[in-house]
């Protein structure tokens, strides 16, 4: 079975291209699901969360409040520090929970599977990835997309753009690449090929 490494800075339609490609049967482990799946409620991850950060990051249900955690991390001083210190944390958690996911769609036949992984290098996980598909966008989209979707001020979509790695980086070291900038009909057209030759490569 093919693992594929999803990236792409946030806003960039990863998850609307892991929908359409698991049209042409290549499943999908969403690592952002993983995630929230094991800091919704008491779980190793969410405590080491919580030493590190305080209890003002959780929720009244007790699970992670991920607004007022990214609050914390994405601004004011030593932020990249604090993004570091998170990213060390969840990821040790997020990758065997992953992993084991992997494992699952292996064990049924599955042909492919793509791992969207918005931090992808940062984690170390490209390593174990047969191939890398990157999604990009044009920053002027990734905001609107950012602001709409997570109700969010426009300063707050760009620091979190800003925060993430350059698709000049995404684009070097990808295996293949989606421009995400037209139509929907346009995204169809280049999920349709990207899947031709992951499936035939």
């Amino acid at each position: 079975m093919k693992v594929i490494g999803l990236c792409g800075g946030s806003g960039s339609g990863k998850g609307t291209v892991a929908r359409l490609l698991m049209k042409y049967g290549i499943f999908t482990v969403d690592t952002d699901a993983v995630y929230h799946n094991i800091t919704s409620h008491k779980s190793e991850c969410l405590d080491a969360l919580v030493a590190a950060f305080g209890e003002q990051i959780l929720s009244k249900s007790g699970g992670l409040d991920r607004k007022r955690l990214s609050e914390i991390v994405f601004s004011g001083d030593n932020a990249a520090m604090r993004r570091a210190e998170l990213n060390k944390i969840a990821h040790k958690y997020v990758l065997k929970a992953t992993r084991e996911k992997i494992a699952a769609f292996e064990a049924s036949g599955a042909a492919a599977v793509t791992v969207d992984a918005p931090l992808l290098f940062e984690s170390g996980f490209d390593s174990e990835c047969d191939a890398v598909l990157a999604v990009l966008a044009d920053e002027n989209s990734r905001i609107a997309r950012i602001m709409r979707r997570d109700g969010v001020t426009e300063r707050d979509a760009v620091l979190r753009i800003r925060s993430q790695l350059p698709d000049e980086y995404l684009r070097e070291k990808a295996d293949y690449v989606i421009e995400n900038n037209g139509t929907p009909c346009d995204l169809l057209s280049g999920v349709e090929e990207v899947a031709a030759k992951i499936l035939n490569d």
